[in-house]
């Protein structure tokens, strides 16, 4: 009997991966640009947060199901599970953050309030001193009071009219808790998500925030659950963009980064958020208001090259 003869089947070729600098680059864009649709949405602050976390989990609950079944076949044996009830408290006050983002951009400006919230990345390392010991360098620790001042001036606090701000000291002050929110989340995302996994725990966090936004919202301004058909077109685009997009380009492109590379990059958020923020919506920051936003993004800079013991730098609301 003859063998038949073997046929050659060409060698499949293997898609080069994609450069994680390209990849933190487009996510910081993609996050610079949600305050923009929040603001093109016109909707208060608890009803933008919910409707953008509800609208995300369609998108992330598959993504999240794909990456739990790759990383249980791909595990080793022993490997965590992770901690989900730190998430979901993370995932709670992560909510929280968005909200007051939210009211802090309609208060100060699609751009500052994004510069603002940014002082995450200060505030992060001091909680993880707090709550973990986590050492701090002194020159982190100089960066905090020039990062304060550049607050007050970003806020508009010097300025008698700062342009595009409806109440800038309430604007500054909302940021801030947002902030710190934004920051908790961060620390307790890290103490309790599970090894390599990115999509599931994101996912998680969300649901939760959209319990503790309809929370907080319903309280404050109210949630509208019939925004009208152009406001959910915008907060779609802003949950697939902002809350899908751009955190999972962000995360995959920081985990193959340099800490420094990726907070410099991530830094693109922010100065994005201004400039789209003037050319989109006509707010225009004052002059004070411009020199606080770079005095905040040079000393984030310098806090984020600077630490001791850097936890994963995150994107920003």
């Amino acid at each position: 009997m003859t063998a038949s003869p073997t046929v050659s089947r060409p060698a499949r070729t293997r898609r080069a991966p994609m450069d994680p600098r390209l990849m933190a680059v487009v996510g910081s864009l993609c996050i610079a640009l949600s305050p923009i649709l929040i603001s093109l949405s016109a909707t208060s602050p608890g009803t933008a947060t919910v409707f953008r976390c509800l609208l995300a989990l369609p998108v992330l609950v598959p993504l999240a199901m794909l990456e739990r079944r790759r990383t249980r076949a791909t595990a080793p044996a022993g490997t965590g599970r992770g901690r989900p009830w730190l998430v979901v408290a993370g995932g709670l006050l992560l909510g929280l953050d968005m909200t007051l983002w939210t009211g802090a951009i309609h208060a100060v400006g699609a751009g500052v309030s994004t510069v603002l919230v940014n002082s995450q990345v200060v505030i992060l390392p001091l909680l993880a001193f707090l709550a973990l010991g986590e050492r701090v360098r002194l020159s982190f620790l100089l960066a905090v009071p020039v990062m304060l001042v550049g607050v007050a001036l970003a806020g508009g606090l010097v300025d008698s009219d700062p342009a595009s701000a409806v109440a800038p000291v309430l604007g500054t002050v909302l940021a801030l808790l947002a902030a710190f929110a934004y920051a908790g989340y961060l620390l307790l995302l890290r103490l309790g998500a599970a090894p390599g996994e990115k999509a599931a725990p994101v996912t998680l966090a969300t649901a939760a925030a959209a319990v503790s936004s309809f929370a907080l919202g319903s309280a404050w301004e109210g949630v509208d659950l019939t925004p009208g058909w152009t406001a959910i077109a915008w907060l779609a685009l802003l949950a697939v963009v902002g809350q899908c997009i751009g955190w999972i380009l962000i995360a995959g492109g920081m985990a193959a980064l340099p800490s420094s590379t990726g907070a410099s990059i991530l830094l693109l958020q922010p100065v994005g958020a201004v400039l789209l923020a003037m050319l989109v919506l006509g707010q225009f920051p004052t002059a004070w208001q411009l020199v606080g936003c770079g005095v905040v993004i040079v000393a984030v800079a310098f806090a984020a090259r600077t630490r001791a013991e850097p936890a994963p730098v995150e994107a920003a609301t």
